[in-house]
């Protein structure tokens, strides 16, 4: 199983590509998709979404996981991160891919085993569980191979359940 696992936003969209090889998770790629505070909205929208078409052309995953979202302080934060997630949304389903969906809370636990771990800690674990040499950063980054690594667990649990 392939999937690629998206923190969405606007500024910076994070990314990591896990494939699921004799049960353990093998990182392809990650990175982020960035753009520019100076650029219009519809234009960093259709950006990310030609980004993340092309990671889906590349990578060809069986699903995109992607990080629901979660209460902010700023509405204008919720309203811009919910615009750059519809677009990958949009991608996923124009691709034909199927698409999963973890809060934080889900990812923290699946990847942590606390659901209230902080940044830091996500990241070392990321970094355990993939076997790399440094962590993983930015935190954008980290956090999509997070919600990858958490699809996986899933999956492999319902595999075992059924």
């Amino acid at each position: 199983m392939k999937v690629l696992g998206i923190d969405p936003g606007t500024a910076t969209t994070g990314y990591g590509v896990l494939e699921q090889v004799a049960g353990k998770a093998q990182l392809l790629e990650y990175g982020t998709i960035n753009t520019s505070a100076k650029t219009s909205m519809p234009q960093r929208l259709w950006h990310i979404h030609q980004e993340v078409n092309g990671l889906l052309t590349v990578h060809k995953p069986d699903v995109v996981v992607v990080e629901e979202i979660f209460y902010f302080k700023n509405a204008k934060t919720i309203v811009t991160v919910a615009q750059g997630r519809g677009v990958i949304l949009l991608a996923a389903a124009a691709a034909g891919v199927a698409v999963a969906e973890y809060t934080p809370l889900q990812v923290k636990q699946a990847v942590v085993g606390y659901g209230q771990a902080d940044k830091r800690q996500v990241q070392l674990m990321v970094q355990k569980l993939l076997n790399m040499k440094e962590m993983p950063r930015p935190d954008d980054a980290a956090d999509a191979l997070a919600i990858a690594i958490c699809h996986l667990h899933f999956y492999r649990m319902q595999s075992y359940s059924n």
